[in-house]
C-alpha cells in the first residue's frame, strides 16, 4: 500500500525507529519536534497522537495535522475518543484507532484503591493523623458486598477480576453478554435493576450519546443507601450536581471520582470537601508503563495498516 509520511514525536522516534521501519519498511517520517515538524506535514497520511504529547504538545500536534488533507488514519494513546477533535476527523472519513486496554490494570488497581480507602473511611483516619488524634472506628467488609461495574471493556473487566480477588459478588453491565465474562453479566438495560443492590458502583462506561448522564438524578435516587461511587470512565456519565447533593445528604456513603464533566475540577464545586469523597487529578492510570503499552499497540496497528489488515480497536 502506497502512503506519504507518518507523523510522530521526536520521542516516539528516538524510542521505536528501528520498531518502525520493522513495521513499514521505507514509510517515510514527518518527526514532531520541539522547533517544528521535520518535513512537510501536508503530506501526512498516517499519525500518531502519543503520550508524550499530551498534554503540553497537543496544540502542536493538531496545528501541525491540520495541515494534511491527506490524513487517512490516527491512532492515540488514550482509550476514549469522544472529544469533538476526534469526531472532526472521523467526519472528514479518516480511520481512528485506540490504545484501549494499554491503562486497563493500573486504573484498575486505582479502583481497588477507591474502594478498600472508602470501606475503611481513610480520609477520616488520615485527617486523624494530621490532628495527632488516636481517634479508631470500625471499617467495612468488601467480601460479600456487591460490586456493580458499568462497562466491561479493558478497565472494566480488570475490575471485575480485581473485585472478585476481594471477595466481592460482582456484576456486570455490558450492552450484551458475550459469555466469556470473568463475572455475572447483565444487559445495561437493567441497571435501574443493579442500582438499589450494588453496595458499591463502578463507571467504566465511554461516553456516548446513550451514556451521557447514565447516572442523572432519578438512577442515583434509586442507589442504595450508604452505597459508593466510583467513575474512573468520562466525568459526562454522572449527573455531578445530584451527586453532590445525594453526598451531602448522606444517601451514598462516599465517592472515588477520578473524571469530572469540567476538568481541572473547579475549586468552587463542594465535591472538594465533601466528606468519604476521594478526589484524583484524572490520573488513576498514569503510571510510566502506559505509553510503552500504547506504543506496542500502534506498532502492530501500523504493520496491519501496511498490510491492508483490520485493526485493533477501531472506533466505530
Amino acid at each position: 500500500m502506497a502512503a506519504g509520511s507518518i507523523l510522530v514525536s521526536d520521542e516516539v522516534e528516538e524510542r521505536r525507529s528501528s520498531a518502525l521501519e520493522a513495521a513499514w519498511p521505507g514509510l517515510s517520517r514527518c518527526i514532531l519536534r520541539p522547533s517544528g515538524p521535520s518535513a512537510d506535514p501536508s503530506l501526512v497520511e498516517i499519525a500518531f497522537f502519543s503520550g508524550d504529547l499530551f498534554p503540553e504538545r497537543t496544540r502542536d500536534f493538531v496545528l501541525t495535522l491540520a495541515k494534511s488533507k491527506r490524513l487517512r488514519w490516527l491512532h492515540t494513546f488514550s482509550a476514549g475518543v469522544d472529544h469533538p477533535w476526534f469526531r472532526s476527523l472521523r467526519e472528514r472519513g479518516v480511520r481512528i484507532t485506540t490504545s484501549s486496554g494499554a491503562a486497563a490494570v493500573p486504573i484498575a488497581q486505582t479502583v481497588a484503591l477507591y474502594l478498600l480507602a472508602l470501606s475503611r473511611n481513610l480520609p477520616a483516619w488520615l485527617e486523624a493523623q494530621r490532628r495527632r488524634a488516636w481517634e479508631p472506628h470500625e471499617v467495612q467488609d468488601l467480601q460479600g458486598l456487591v460490586l456493580g461495574v458499568l462497562g466491561l471493556g479493558p478497565i472494566g473487566l480488570e475490575v471485575a477480576r480485581l473485585g472478585a480477588a476481594l471477595r466481592m459478588r460482582v456484576i456486570g453491565l455490558r450492552r450484551k453478554a458475550r459469555g466469556d465474562e470473568p463475572c455475572e453479566t447483565w444487559p445495561l438495560s437493567r441497571l435501574h435493576e443493579l442500582l438499589p443492590r450494588a453496595d458499591a458502583v463502578v463507571l467504566a462506561l465511554p461516553l456516548t450519546e446513550g451514556t451521557r448522564h447514565i447516572l442523572d438524578a432519578s438512577a442515583i435516587a434509586v442507589m442504595k443507601p450508604g452505597a459508593v461511587l466510583v467513575n474512573v470512565g468520562r466525568g459526562e456519565l454522572v449527573d455531578e450536581p445530584a451527586l453532590a447533593a445525594a453526598l451531602e445528604k448522606g444517601a451514598l456513603r462516599g465517592a472515588g471520582l477520578d473524571v469530572f464533566e469540567k476538568e481541572p475540577l473547579p475549586s468552587e464545586s463542594s465535591l472538594w470537601s465533601l466528606p468519604g469523597v476521594i478526589v484524583t487529578p484524572h490520573a488513576s492510570g498514569r503510571t510510566a508503563g502506559n505509553s510503552a503499552r500504547a506504543e506496542l499497540i500502534f506498532l502492530d496497528n501500523l504493520g496491519r495498516f501496511s498490510r491492508g489488515e483490520a485493526l485493533l480497536n477501531e472506533a466505530e
